[in-house]
């Protein structure tokens, strides 16, 4: 491949990562965080970290669908370098925020603005060599995973010598090395003038396979719904598991983490036998084969059973939104690009959003281990649901 083809995707792919670092580096403390401010009751704190963690997928999920328009017109890589920019300005200020209050409309701000990582997966996916897309698509998706595992690390260690501030300052400062590395990217990309550029209607109109895309659409917002469902209740069900005694943040975040393992074991591999078979067939095993995990998870006993079903549930990620990526990526026509990826990433948003609210619900009316139970039905949806389209691609 070109050797700027690659240059750009390294630096895509660097992006990414740091991204995926800084926000799993800050997000874990931000109950720490806000408590850090007042004298808030238990109440007090759930709420307001659960709207600071909220109100960012809420902004992203109304405003995508209009940055995707402007990506069309202007550039997927416009939007990156728009991303990296503002965030890097309200991430730091979080971290020099005064009161509650400001951490939330900071968070709502940096909602709206966001969107590095989905911006860089629909600017390579216009750059992939035909026959790559699905390797590629699975490439950039280990780029957040892996960021994701390290930033827990990272922003424990810095938050411990000095202050929960610090990891959001020192996230300001990456995601604007973000920003000057996005900078030097080169796009291959033709401005569409505002007048030339078909409404949405008409584009979701024009396309083949339109029902499938609206599936897709669905699939995302489902399988990010059903992955974020444990977020609220993994800790908690870990210290039931551990009747209380021992290291319990220390054995949360290793069984927190261990899908992201399992995920970069088999991404690669799942990204070229995608280009192999289709991206359908790869999405309906990892569907079936999330069913098939979430189910045992109910019956977990200790926290090295679930931290190894989960591991094994890694895998089947590295089959689900990296084939829906794919799907699009091949079902689309170039133009539409940056508007379809964002539609698709106002779903995952939604996702994001929905997930845990129906997670903390469903634990608090039932147990936290019926989690997995309602969240093994929502897959097993999505799965009839694509088995009933998998012709369409």
């Amino acid at each position: 491949m070109p050797a700027s083809w690659r240059r750009t995707f390294l630096t895509l792919w660097l992006g990414c990562f740091i991204t995926g670092l800084g926000f799993s580096m800050t997000m874990p403390f931000m109950a720490l965080y806000i408590e850090s401010f007042g004298h808030y009751s238990r109440t007090q704190i759930n709420f307001y970290s659960g709207l600071a963690f909220s109100v960012t997928y809420f902004a992203q999920a109304v405003v995508s669908p209009y940055w995707g328009n402007l990506a069309d017109r202007k550039g997927r890589k416009l939007m990156c370098l728009r991303a990296s920019g503002v965030m890097t300005f309200t991430v730091f200020l979080t971290g020099l925020a005064t009161n509650v209050y400001m951490i939330i409309f900071l968070r709502l701000l940096q909602g709206a603005f966001s969107g590095y990582i989905n911006n860089s997966t629909a600017f390579m996916a216009g750059e992939a060599p035909k026959g790559h897309s699905g390797a590629i698509m699975s490439q950039m998706m280990t780029a957040s995973v892996t960021g994701n595992l390290l930033g827990p690390m990272f922003g424990g260690a810095i938050a411990g010598i000095f202050g929960y501030r610090a990891p959001f300052m020192i996230f300001g400062v990456l995601m604007g090395i973000v920003f000057l590395m996005t900078l030097t990217t080169k796009e291959h990309f033709t401005p569409i003038p505002a007048k030339e550029m078909k409404p949405m209607k008409e584009v979701f109109a024009g396309l083949k396979n339109r029902r499938l895309i609206f599936f897709m659409f669905a699939t995302t917002l489902l399988v990010q719904m059903s992955l974020m469902s444990i977020s609220p209740i993994i800790s908690l069900l870990v210290k039931q598991l551990m009747h209380g005694v021992g290291n319990i943040s220390f054995v949360s975040g290793i069984v927190a983490a261990m899908p992201g393992f399992g995920t970069l074991l088999v991404a690669s591999r799942l990204g070229n036998k995608m280009d192999e078979v289709g991206p359908l067939k790869i999405l309906m095993l990892g569907l079936i084969l999330a069913t098939c995990l979430f189910i045992p998870m109910y019956f977990a006993s200790s926290p090295v059973s679930l931290g190894g079903l989960r591991f094994a549930l890694g895998m089947a990620n590295a089959a689900m939104l990296p084939a829906v990526q794919t799907v699009l990526t091949i079902s689309v026509p170039h133009e539409a690009f940056g508007r379809i990826f964002s539609w698709n990433q106002s779903f995952q948003a939604a996702g994001g959003m929905f997930g845990p609210m129906i997670g903390s619900a469903v634990s608090s009316i039932f147990s936290y281990q019926s989690v997995f139970l309602a969240t093994s039905i929502f897959v097993f949806i999505d799965f009839l649901i694509v088995f009933s389209v998998r012709k369409m691609a």
